[in-house]
């Protein structure tokens, strides 16, 4: 990467463009409104998931969203919430077939089963069911524990790392990949395998301020970046990055 503050600056167009995201999306409870009857909401400029049932959404989130689209994630959450099954001891506790039916929609729904289950077993086995206990620790520390846990991954981590656990670390997801390689960031670093997914994340560091802020909304903003114009087929005349991009330059 030859400009180091240039992706700082797709960050300030991104954000003109867009504005705040409000990652990660929570299911909140109103007065005169059932929980279990909402879907996850959207709180721009708010940074921080403060409650136990909040921050394990989000880890079941990060799970279910697994090699899915959100959409379908939020279907399962609904269906989670309506049966009132969003909570450690719940899905400790309930029978493997049903909370499979219950997650059906995110798909892979028999495998993310087990992974849930582990993971808010490991919660309940060893944190005594309190979320906060297992995120009170240093980043780098809590990050080798949650790969150390069935079924997560480096990006898995580092979202329950971000947004649950209220930690500065950036989010390498498919998006960030596809669209850091058209704009000319890391070209030579193409893939998903842990060293190349480091190697990405090195380069956000060094190119961003350690800012939970940032990190959050950088995320969120190329994720819709990538969902509305840099898609697989990219629809680059509109893009709001486009002067800043390579792949458009070179076109």
């Amino acid at each position: 990467m030859t400009r180091i503050n240039f992706p700082l600056k797709v960050y300030n167009k991104l954000y003109k463009s867009f504005g705040p995201q409000g990652w990660w999306p929570v299911t909140k409870t109103d007065e005169g409104k059932d929980k279990e009857a909402r879907k996850p909401e959207y709180f721009p400029l708010s940074y921080k998931r403060d409650t136990e049932e909040e921050k394990f959404e989000i880890c079941v989130g990060a799970i279910l969203t697994q090699n899915t689209a959100w959409k379908n994630v939020e279907k399962a959450l609904y269906n989670l919430n309506l049966n009132k099954a969003l909570n450690i001891n719940k899905v400790s506790s309930i029978k493997t077939e049903h909370l499979s039916e219950l997650i059906r929609p995110s798909g892979y729904y028999n495998q993310k089963t087990i992974r849930l289950k582990i993971f808010a077993s490991y919660i309940q086995n060893e944190y005594g069911g309190k979320i906060a206990n297992f995120f009170n620790k240093k980043t780098d520390v809590l990050r080798k524990e949650l790969l150390k846990i069935y079924g997560i991954g480096p990006e898995t981590a580092d979202s329950m790392l971000l947004y649950a656990a209220n930690k500065p670390v950036f989010v390498v997801d498919a998006y960030s990949v596809r669209i850091g390689s058209r704009i000319g960031w890391f070209s030579s670093l193409r893939g998903r395998n842990q060293k190349n997914y480091e190697n990405i994340q090195s380069c956000f560091y060094k190119a961003l301020p350690r800012s939970l802020k940032i990190y959050n909304e950088f995320h969120a903003l190329l994720v819709e970046l990538g969902k509305n114009y840099c898609r697989k087929k990219p629809l680059c005349s509109n893009c709001p990055v486009k002067s800043l991009c390579r792949h458009f330059k070179e076109k």
